[in-house]
């Protein structure tokens, strides 16, 4: 059975550092789908794994082949938009990733969206977990391009704008979603403690509080020598903020 996190909040608040090190963390107990959705595609580097590809090119080549009528009677449109997404697909031992890049623009059909859903949906039954590094505007999920959420876990920094942008999601997934199992908040980049009123903030927006992470000072050396962050040394802040989120919420 797959389970299926999804990491969301506003931008710069380091879904995708966190969205890594569950990847990196969970591939010890199972091999992971990372589901890169955010346009800029940055989650690779996070891995330290090569991008040869996204889901994005892989309709758009799809809904090109269809409109010009040069598939072949022989090969359905949805085993066509798998083979694609399956050459997009970036294999490793433990975690594969696969990168939805741009998304659909004003040209875009609805048949090709509906073949994407599926395909993903297929691809994403052969693995124990899915991680999903959502964009910032949530609209992956608006679009319907990933399977049902079983754990949400929304990021926000101390601040009073990351908390209400973390309430927004929270609302919206609900709106757009048919099944959402459990919702966490995790304040990142905390310094001396979570300040009270973010802590009450949280509460007043019914939103959960798994966890504060602290500012990780290994992070900035990384980021210099452009390595990738699931090399954060053992026990660094964000490394044991990520244990902790694994361990609190059962996944």
């Amino acid at each position: 059975m797959t389970t299926t996190i999804t990491v969301a909040g506003k931008g710069g608040v380091g879904k995708t550092a966190i969205s890594a090190l569950l990847i990196d963390l969970l591939s010890k107990k199972g091999i992971v789908l990372a589901i890169d959705a955010d346009p800029s595609t940055n989650l690779n580097n996070a891995l330290g794994l090569p991008l040869e590809g996204t889901v994005g090119d892989a309709r758009e080549d799809v809904t090109e082949e269809i409109t010009k009528g040069r598939v072949s009677p022989g090969v359905s449109k949805q085993d066509m938009l798998d083979m694609k997404i399956r050459e997009a697909l970036v294999e490793s031992s433990k975690i594969d990733l696969l990168a939805m890049g741009r998304p659909e623009g004003p040209g875009c059909y609805c048949a090709a969206n509906h073949m994407l859903r599926a395909s993903i949906d297929r691809m994403a039954k052969n693995y124990a977990y899915v991680v999903v590094d959502s964009e910032a505007g949530m609209e992956h999920i608006s679009r319907q391009t990933t399977q049902d959420v079983d754990f949400l876990i929304i990021v926000s920094d101390p601040t009073m704008r990351g908390i209400t942008a973390a309430a927004r999601v929270k609302d919206l997934i609900k709106e757009m979603r048919t099944k959402v199992g459990k919702v966490f908040l995790v304040v990142n980049r905390v310094r001396n403690g979570l300040p009270p009123e973010i802590d009450k903030a949280a509460k007043d927006f019914g939103l959960k509080l798994i966890t504060t992470i602290a500012e990780d000072p290994n992070l900035s050396e990384l980021e210099i020598k452009g390595k990738p962050i699931i090399e954060l040394p053992e026990g660094s802040p964000l490394r044991a903020g990520v244990q902790e989120i694994i361990s609190k919420s059962g996944l």
